[in-house]
């Protein structure tokens, strides 16, 4: 299996995993403890964000480009803020205008913002550079 195939195939996994703790995450703000569907999405967002995170560090890059965490989980972050915003807006719309249950709009949402996520986050934090040719390491 190529690289980038066991990477997004690694990376389909473990955002299943996160977006499962997401999605059972949100269920309880919403039906036990009575949130507005939009600030459950959020906080659950993030919570499956940072297990997110975890996964994918841990078990599905094997290079990383960023060797303080604090500042790779800054960048990881970033782009899930971008992801963040993204979900809000498709869940707000599909509740508030096609009318589909909270749950069904996140795992809409959920959807359109995988692929860029893994795009931007491989290509940010879990990619070699190519340097040209004739520059040393040191360049």
């Amino acid at each position: 299996m190529t690289r980038v195939l066991r990477q997004v195939t690694g990376y389909a996994i473990a955002s299943a995993v996160a977006l499962a703790a997401d999605i059972a995450l949100l269920w309880i703000l919403v039906e036990q403890l009575h949130w507005h569907y939009l600030a459950a999405a959020a906080a659950s967002f993030l919570a499956g964000a940072a297990l997110a995170y975890i996964l994918v560090t841990r078990f599905v890059f094997d290079y990383r480009r960023i060797s303080d965490r604090r500042l790779e989980f800054s960048v990881f972050a970033t782009v899930g803020l971008i992801g963040l915003g993204v979900n809000l807006g498709i869940i707000h719309t599909l509740v508030e205008y096609a009318a589909l249950p909270y749950l069904a709009a996140k795992v809409a949402a959920a959807g359109a913002t995988f692929a860029v996520n893994f795009v931007a986050r491989r290509w940010l934090l879990f990619t070699r550079w190519a340097r040209p040719a004739g520059m040393s390491a040191e360049d």
